[in-house]
């Protein structure tokens, strides 16, 4: 894999993001295309919001008038992407992550926000790669599979 650039953007009003986010989300974004194996220079923007605003999104997008945990926008659609001009980086598309659901996952399945955030991370990156868990079945489980083995590759797949 070449070289991955990923915008972090905090627009959320409930929480401060922890020391150390950021970093994650680019570790965790990065670990998934090197397990997928994308050769190419990537691009992805991630958007920290709070439920509120993730909840106007979801309706806006899927029309579903709730708030989610994260939420995943590809640009890309059988492995081809748009690329920046300026870069030649593949643009693969928008995360957007409820901090507010993110702590309380947390809290509910009794790991660490890192942990939770890291898969919220990867959940997305591999949509944005073209997996999609909605029908369920084989894909869904494989799905499941990387992102279990790409938690471990961060050392978080365990972590309480």
């Amino acid at each position: 894999m070449k070289s991955i650039k990923v915008n972090i953007y905090d627009k959320q009003k409930a929480h401060k993001l922890p020391t150390g986010i950021r970093l994650l989300v680019r570790q965790a974004c990065k670990a998934t295309l090197i397990y997928e194996n994308f050769p190419d220079a990537a691009e992805v923007d991630v958007t920290f919001v709070d439920d509120e605003q993730i909840k106007e999104l979801n309706f806006a997008h899927r029309n579903i008038n709730d708030s989610t945990d994260v939420l995943s926008f590809p640009l890309g659609e059988n492995g081809v992407y748009d690329k920046n001009p300026e870069t030649d980086a593949c643009l693969l598309g928008d995360i957007i992550i409820s901090t507010e659901h993110a702590y309380a996952q947390a809290d509910l399945y009794g790991h660490t926000l890192r942990r939770e955030i890291a898969f919220l991370t990867i959940h997305s990156m591999l949509h944005l790669l073209g997996y999609d868990h909605v029908r369920g079945g084989l894909e869904e489980m494989q799905m499941r599979e990387k992102q279990d083995d790409i938690l471990k590759e961060l050392g978080l797949a365990f972590v309480n």
